[in-house]
């Protein structure tokens, strides 16, 4: 028969699953021989068939007794009797901690009989017995019989005046009784439970329940925190901080969590009970000033920190309560840290010998470093928040807000720092944005266009902010409230937090990006930093490429450690001023006048990839050859049709709109692109390629790798391939030629496409539109929200790669990809490259490389080593 309930003394902190962090640790701290007060823990397994079937499993109402009468023998008291009650809390504990998300209830057992005995045990005190008793009813009314808890603060508000808590008399605090007594009785229509097992018993359901209480589920979704672990309770003889002042309750931390330093961090409340000092109702002092207070317990404490710290190996958040005099523990935790804290305490338990170096990088985690890596808005300074968006890209940027690529061009180069502001933008946009500080839009979501290049290009981008209505040709926005910016006001931006700032907010910069850069590690945050990446290194065996489209990107890329390309996007290369030779091509209404846009454009490629190969110089790089919705090649429909219709047009314009038209596609998404463009114009992809090669015969070291993109059939690459092959040969060139598998047929007929391709890329951002059936310039904004909020997502599945969909896929397409080609090189390019948690499902289904954008190389790097580490450490176990 399963067993529901473990004494204190029978659990250790390896049974965090079944006992919940709390339960675990308080185990191990009395197994430890620390000063911990006597208890049990219902397992998570009861809360799990609780919520499951509406009622506690067989068996558990019998073994809480059992062990209520052992803790009641080993205590020498009995729960709730008159003349010397045993009281207890009943407090949740989850797995992962979820501090404040669910609920706690102190001093069960007292009732208008057992108060007078709680009296008598504290030597006549009756203020402390009725502020117990008080608080009780606070609680109990509160989370068990969900009573608004401000109905029970007034009435203690009223009470006190301008006085605090602790000045009121036991006659005052036994008219709050009954004052609390009447309260519940009004709100539920009955009396508050004397009877001390049923207080019990429902303060038990209330913590099982408060699991899919609103706050725990939200806070579970944004910590990604599983569904459905379900919380132990943990049932503790209290121990009480409030008799007076000899007594107290506090947190301790064994290192500064805000900065990782040693030393002596915390808070004390003399005459209070734990929930007091999370409340604030009372200024703490500092944990120091406990030493003066009482030196015994303050000594003690250090003491145990100490056993605690290296016993855990890490930071510990520490719960006490100092009773009479008497040090107790009520819980110990690793304790929540900052990014900068993670990497330096990481590095110090090192060299204290506590930690392998092993241990460190599994310790941190790429979201960490990322925190790290983008500039930030200094915390002390005044600012004025006039709308929120997505965080899209993060960082923090403050300039000039500019409604125009040109406009942004044009100040940049006068030394201004500027913020692009669109409701969306566009390919033509990427000088604007290449030029701006940071991008604000009003409209799409982190897969945006804005998004996507943003990071790529380490751009602090804010996206989607609805609030905002954007006039590009106004050349202002409004924000709620009346507030007006024009071109040329001062706007800062968090793509951290997707905040909008009115006016200049401080920046402060980033000193690990100056390292990544090639600064030397001049503190002691980036000497930690440095460490730990490079024994990242030294473990991973994943390869970390770049997505990058220009020689500067590349060169970024190698300085942060990028092994090669890992995705050049060609179209990027065909806006701008080349844009009118592209509109030449369309236009061509003769094999020669195709031939000579050709012609026109193929020099203009060779350069492009000339100077690629000399930033990549021995490294490979991944060259897709043009992969664009058509109309991004071409005006806008509606702009020429206006031209037309009002007679401004030119001769070109109206070719141009009789070729738009032609071309026009309801889904250009699912249109013609990809391999099917190349099909469709002869000549272009040939052109690519001969630039391709060409580049290469003239940079020694040059290592050319050809992707065929959007392929969805095996004759679509055969075709493609028999041509390029000709033109490496005829030019004396080796590269290898493989295909972007983006589509979900060239997934599950990877076998098949494998026989012409010598490498696979998997292109995530539209495998994963394509599988889901999301427009992913659309859906964000449209209804994302909403899912993340009904529990559909855990997370956008174009943030983290959706293992059981589009990761089935991908495994699948790896799979009977080296069944036909053994050496087949496998990689991955779309925006999950550097994802943290998808670079650990790259690891494990085998992939070769990731390929990410700049900014994120280092993420993916240490991604990749801690991926290997965890692997090593399962194979083991």
């Amino acid at each position: 028969m399963a067993k529901f309930v473990y004494d204190f003394t029978e659990g250790n902190r390896e049974l965090k699953d079944l006992l919940g962090g709390k339960g675990a640790n308080l185990a191990e701290m009395t197994n430890l021989g620390l000063p911990v007060p006597p208890g049990f823990t219902i397992t998570t397994e009861a809360c799990r068939h609780y919520l499951a079937e509406g009622d506690v499993p067989e068996g558990l109402d019998r073994e809480i007794a059992e062990h209520l009468s052992a803790l009641e023998a080993t205590m020498g008291k009995k729960l709730g009797q008159a003349d010397d009650p045993l009281l207890v809390s009943v407090r949740s504990g989850a797995k992962f901690s979820m501090p404040g998300m669910m609920e706690t209830v102190l001093n069960i057992g007292l009732n208008d009989e057992s108060v007078y005995g709680l009296a008598k045990q504290a030597g006549g005190n009756e203020r402390f017995a009725w502020d117990s008793y008080r608080r009780l009813i606070q609680m109990f009314g509160k989370t068990v019989q969900d009573i608004d808890g401000d109905l029970f603060e007034h009435a203690l508000d009223e009470l006190k005046g301008d006085r605090q808590d602790t000045d009121l008399t036991a006659d005052e605090l036994q008219r709050l009784v009954k004052t609390y007594k009447a309260i519940v009785r009004e709100q539920t229509g009955q009396d508050f439970p004397a009877d001390p097992r049923e207080q019990m018993r429902l303060a038990v359901m209330a913590v099982f329940d408060s699991w899919n209480a609103p706050r725990a589920i939200l806070y579970r979704r944004q910590e990604r925190i599983p569904a459905d672990l379900g919380t132990a309770v943990n049932i503790c003889s209290m121990v009480f901080g409030n008799v007076g002042e000899d007594s107290g309750t506090g947190v301790a931390f064994t290192r500064d969590p805000g900065s990782g330093h040693q030393g002596v961090y915390g808070d004390y409340l003399q005459n209070a009970q734990g929930e007091d000092v999370v409340a604030g109702i009372r200024n703490t002092v500092p944990l120091q000033d406990l030493e003066g207070i009482d030196k015994s317990a303050y000594d003690e404490l250090l003491a145990i920190m100490e056993k605690l710290e290296n016993h855990y190996r890490d930071l510990c958040d520490i719960e006490f309560t100092v009773e009479r005099g008497k040090l107790w523990m009520l819980q110990t935790r690793v304790g929540k840290r900052t990014a900068g804290a993670a990497f330096r305490i990481a590095t110090q338990l090192v060299d204290q010998g506590l930690i392998t170096l092993d241990e460190a990088v599994i310790r941190v985690s790429g979201d960490q470093l990322a925190q790290l890596m983008f500039p930030r808005f200094a915390k002390d300074c005044a600012r004025k928040l006039i709308a929120k968006g997505m965080n899209a890209s993060p960082g923090a940027a403050v300039g000039k807000a500019v409604f125009s690529s040109e406009r942004a061009i044009e100040l940049a180069a006068q030394g201004e720092d500027v913020i692009l502001v669109r409701r969306e933008t566009n390919p033509d946009d990427l000088s604007g944005m290449i030029a701006a500080r940071g991008v604000l839009t009003s409209r799409g979501g982190k897969t945006s266009h804005a998004a996507v290049v943003a990071r790529g290009m380490g751009k602090t981008c804010v996206c989607g902010a609805e609030e905002l209505e954007v006039s590009v040709s106004g050349k202002r926005f409004t924000a709620p409230g009346g507030i007006s910016v024009t071109e040329g006001d001062v706007i800062s931006i968090d793509g951290s937090t997707g905040e909008v700032f009115l006016g200049e907010v401080d920046v402060v910069d980033s000193a690990v990006v100056e390292y990544f850069e090639g600064a030397e590690p001049d503190d002691e945050l980036v000497r930690a930093v440095d460490r730990i990446m490079a024994h990242a290194d030294s473990v991973r065996r994943l390869d970390v490429r770049a997505n990058a489209d220009n020689p500067e990107d590349s060169a970024r890329a190698r300085r942060f450690g990028a092994q090669g390309i890992g995705l050049c996007r060609t179209e990027h290369m065909f806006l701008g001023e080349r844009r009118q030779l592209v509109e030449d091509l369309v236009l061509a209404d003769s094999a020669e006048s195709r031939q000579a846009a050709l012609d026109a454009l193929e020099p203009l490629q060779k350069a492009d990839f000339t100077g690629i190969f000399q930033a990549m110089e021995g490294l490979p790089v991944t060259i897709r050859l043009i992969d664009p919705p058509l109309h991004e090649f071409l005006p806008d429909i509606v702009d020429l049709s206006v031209k037309v219709a009002t007679g401004a047009a030119t001769a070109k314009d109206r070719a141009l709109l009789v070729a738009v038209k032609r071309l026009h596609e309801m889904n250009p998404m699912l249109g013609l692109r990809g391999v099917r463009l190349g099909l469709v114009i002869p000549g272009l992809f040939a052109m690519q390629v001969r630039a391709i090669a060409d580049a290469a015969r003239e940079v020694p070291g040059a290592r050319p790798e050809i992707m065929i993109p959007l392929v969805a059939a095996v004759q679509e690459l055969e075709a493609v391939r028999e041509e390029a092959a000709q033109i490496l040969a005829n030019k004396q060139v080796d590269a290898l030629i493989g295909t972007m598998i983006e589509t979900p047929r060239a997934a599950l007929t990877a076998g098949q496409v494998a026989e012409a391709a010598q490498f696979f890329s998997f292109g995530t951002n539209d495998l994963t539109q394509m599988t889901w059936g999301f427009s992913r310039d659309d859906v964000e904004a449209a209804f994302f929200s909403r899912y993340l909020d009904l529990g559909i997502f855990g997370v956008s599945p174009f943030e983290t790669l959706d293992r059981d969909g589009v990761g089935r896929l991908v495994k699948l397409a790896a799979a009977e990809g080296r069944a036909t080609r053994a050496d087949l090189k496998l990689g991955i390019c779309g925006e999950h490259g550097g994802d943290p948690d998808s670079v650990h499902f790259c690891h494990e289904v085998g992939l070769d490389y990731v390929s990410c954008s700049p900014f994120r190389i280092p993420v993916a790097r240490l991604e990749a080593g801690r991926a290997a580490l965890a692997s090593d450490s399962s194979d083991t176990r």
